[in-house]
């Protein structure tokens, strides 16, 4: 099943923290109303919470989809599984673009991006060092063109 990493390099809270400390908890009052256009630091960290939270229910129906992918008896259910991964990559494009609109700038955007990426880059090679240990060869296989594109990608957003 998929991760619940933050898309936006904001973590979300962790599932232990108790509902006062969610980022979707009312923010305290700073004594300052935000200028008309811009965005709460609360506030973005929340938009990113539901953003970071649809991605990954897309990412859960995406998961349900797959395991019938082939089957031939597949559940009637299995469209709206298909339906419901792009419809929630969707709100998270939008949820996305608000915070774009609202409060991030390009340089924002492209560290975040390499944080994004170096994650991830560390994730797969976790991954490698533990087939490597456990001897799995076609996964090793299988990950090597992964960590090739990362590292590209890497590269890219450091120029």
């Amino acid at each position: 099943m998929a991760s619940t990493a933050p898309i936006l390099a904001l973590d979300p809270a962790p599932a232990s923290a108790s509902a006062s400390a969610s980022p979707l908890a009312p923010a305290r009052a700073q004594g300052q109303a935000q200028v008309q256009g811009s965005l709460s630091e609360a506030c973005g960290v929340a938009i990113n919470y539901m953003a970071s939270y649809e991605l990954n229910v897309s990412d859960g129906y995406l998961s349900m989809v797959c395991y019938f992918d082939e089957d031939p008896v597949a559940p009637v259910y299995v469209p709206f599984f298909q339906n419901q991964t792009e419809v929630k990559k969707e709100h998270t494009r939008q949820f996305i673009r608000y915070l774009k609109e609202h409060k991030r700038t390009n340089v924002q955007a492209i560290v975040m991006a390499l944080e994004l990426e170096n994650g991830l880059h560390k994730l797969l090679q976790d991954l490698q060092n533990l087939a490597s240990q456990k001897n799995e060869t076609d996964l090793l296989e299988f990950l090597k063109r992964f960590m090739g594109k990362q590292k590209r990608n890497i590269k890219y957003l450091e120029y």
